[in-house]
C-alpha cells in the first residue's frame, strides 16, 4: 500500500485520476504527479496528448468493459469522474450511478485497494445551515446529483465490507480560487487544502471506509471532522481572507430563502428534472 515505496521512491507505481478534463481534474493533473511513477488520466472527452509521466485513456464510465480495462495495473484511484452538476436523471444514472458501480467492480477485479471518491456536500444538502454535521450524520441529498453521491458512498461501503476495498469519501464543499457568495464562506476548500486532503487520504496506512468533509479552516462551520483524525488532515487555508467580499449587511440565513436555510444552496432550486 501507500506506506511501501517502490524502487524509484514514489509511493505508487500508477494512480488513476478519472474526470481529468473536469474543473478539479485539471487542477490536480500536475499536483498528483509526485505521488506516482505514472498518472493515468481518464475522461469521456478528448484530453489531448499525454505529458511526461502520464497515460491518457478516454473512457465512458457507463461502459463496463472499458472501465475494467481502465483499472488494469492501477494501484489507487482518485475518482472525480461523472456529472458534477444537477441534470436530468438519465445522464446522472449513466455517469454517476452505473459509472460508480462499474468502477467498483473493476476495482475488485483488478485488486486495487485504495480509492478516493469525490463525493459532495450535496449528499447532505437538505440539512439546515444552523446544524453542524459529522461523518455519522444522516444523508439528506438535495438533488439527483446529491442522490448519486449518496449511492457512491454506499457502494464504496458495500465493497469495503464485502471485499476490503478501502475508500475515503470526500464530501467536497466549494473548491474554487475564491468564494463566489456568502454560502461559500462556510464551504470553501482551497486547491492547496484539497491536494493535501487527497494526499492524506492516499497515504494513511489504514482508512477502512471514511467520510470526510472537504473544507478549509473556515470561521463559519457547518461540518465537524473530529471523527476522521486518523487521516491526519490539517487545512492551512481559510475563507476568512475573503471576508471583505461579503459585508455582513443581510440576515443569514434569510427567512423564506431555501438557498440560505439549507446547506445545499442553489441546488435546492435546480431540480428535479425529468
Amino acid at each position: 500500500m501507500a506506506e511501501v515505496e517502490n524502487k524509484v521512491g514514489k509511493p505508487f507505481k500508477r494512480i488513476l485520476l478519472t474526470g481529468a478534463a473536469g474543473g478539479l481534474g485539471k487542477v490536480l493533473r500536475e499536483r498528483i504527479k509526485p505521488w506516482a511513477d505514472v498518472v493515468r488520466l481518464s475522461d469521456v472527452v478528448d484530453m489531448g496528448e499525454a505529458r511526461e509521466g502520464e497515460e491518457i485513456v478516454q473512457c465512458d464510465l457507463a461502459d463496463k468493459e472499458a472501465v475494467i480495462k481502465l483499472l488494469e495495473g492501477v494501484d489507487a484511484v482518485l475518482h472525480f469522474g461523472g456529472i458534477s452538476t444537477e441534470k436530468a436523471f438519465e445522464p446522472i444514472m449513466q455517469a454517476n450511478i452505473l459509472g460508480v458501480a462499474n468502477l467498483y467492480e473493476a476495482l475488485h477485479k483488478a485488486g486495487t485497494k485504495r480509492v478516493i471518491f469525490a463525493s459532495s456536500n450535496h449528499a447532505i444538502g437538505y440539512h439546515r445551515t444552523t446544524e453542524v454535521l459529522d461523518a455519522n450524520s444522516p444523508t439528506r441529498p438535495d438533488s439527483y446529483y446529491g442522490l448519486s453521491k449518496v449511492f457512491g458512498e454506499q457502494m464504496s461501503r458495500y465493497y469495503h465490507d464485502r471485499f476490503g476495498i478501502e475508500t475515503v469519501c470526500v464530501r467536497i464543499g466549494s473548491s474554487f480560487p475564491e468564494p463566489a457568495n456568502k454560502r461559500m464562506m462556510s464551504t470553501y476548500l482551497s486547491y492547496d487544502d484539497l491536494t493535501e486532503l487527497l494526499r492524506c487520504a492516499l497515504f494513511a496506512p489504514r482508512v477502512g471506509h471514511t467520510i470526510v468533509y472537504g473544507m478549509s479552516d473556515n470561521d463559519s462551520v457547518w461540518w465537524d471532522n473530529r471523527l476522521v483524525a486518523h487521516l491526519g488532515f490539517k487545512p492551512k487555508d481559510s475563507s476568512r481572507k475573503f471576508a471583505h467580499l461579503f459585508p455582513d449587511t443581510a440576515e443569514y440565513p434569510a427567512p423564506d430563502d431555501v438557498t440560505t436555510i439549507y446547506q445545499g444552496g442553489k441546488f435546492l432550486l435546480d431540480g428535479p428534472q425529468y
